[in-house]
């Protein structure tokens, strides 16, 4: 019997930081950006203010700070990154919108704006936005600068559509799930290239799990007022499942397969 080749690690490329872009994760994205939605606004409502805006901003450092520090591709601390991203998110939102007065109008301008000077610079750095290139760190950094970004601008689109626009949630989730649509056809009829494809779908994903959420958390009169913490642990139970479900999967090698043992 022939001994298995031996294997020269430093040919291989490097790993990959972020998960391969599957309908499971945008299942986990979606009840991540719910998640995030229904328990920041219960964190607010039953905890002072301050204090809840704090500890979520410590959360958030600790969970990207672990994010940065792995050396690979880890499920439970991506997503949890992904998590308190989705929580602060909603709370940098709602300062911008209730505490400073900022119109939702014009904070969804200045968030995209944001978005747009964040992929400008990511790319005059890279010469690329594909997530399938996060294998540095300062990919990663703009990585999840942008994925912040994105989850302030969702919230703030999502708020817009529900109150400003008078749709209120549930109509508003509908419009979102019709909107998420629209790159995957332009992509399949080859209209839109894969990236910007992505990146459409991963802003709004954010206002369609939150409206979601909302609708099924508010107390409004469109809502169904299951309230937020109900809401928030009856996200967090599958959401966490199918988090387990992809850490129990045989580990990645980047975006390559692993490099078969010879017989």
């Amino acid at each position: 019997m022939i001994n298995p080749a031996p294997v020269d690690i430093s040919t291989r490329p490097p790993a990959s930081k972020v998960p391969e872009i599957t309908a499971l994760f945008w299942v986990i994205k979606v009840l991540s950006t719910g998640m995030g939605e229904t328990f920041s606004d219960f964190l607010v409502f039953h905890a002072p203010q301050m204090l809840a805006v704090g500890l979520a901003g410590l959360a958030l450092i600790a969970a990207l700070a672990a994010q940065l520090r792995s050396r690979g591709y880890n499920p439970w601390l991506y997503w949890t990154a992904v998590v308190m991203v989705s929580i602060c998110g909603t709370m940098v939102a709602d300062v911008v919108d209730f505490v400073v007065g900022i119109p939702l109008a014009l904070s969804t301008i200045l968030f995209a704006t944001l978005l747009a000077v964040v992929f400008g610079l990511w790319y005059a750095s890279e010469k690329t936005l594909s997530v399938h290139s996060i294998t540095t760190p300062r990919r990663e950094a703009f990585y999840w600068a942008t994925v912040m970004t994105t989850f302030a601008l969702g919230t703030v689109a999502g708020d817009l559509t529900a109150g400003t626009l008078h749709l209120g949630y549930f109509p508003s989730a509908v419009l979102f799930a019709v909107v998420i649509a629209i790159p995957a056809l332009a992509h399949r009829w080859s209209a839109l290239g894969p990236i910007p494809t992505f990146w459409f779908a991963y802003i709004v994903t954010r206002p369609l799990g939150a409206s979601t959420t909302d609708w099924l958390a508010s107390t409004h009169a469109d809502g169904l007022g299951w309230g937020t913490g109900w809401v928030s642990l009856g996200v967090t139970i599958p959401m966490v499942a199918l988090i387990a479900l992809v850490a129990l999967r045989p580990n990645r090698f980047g975006e390559q397969p692993q490099i078969s043992a010879a017989r």
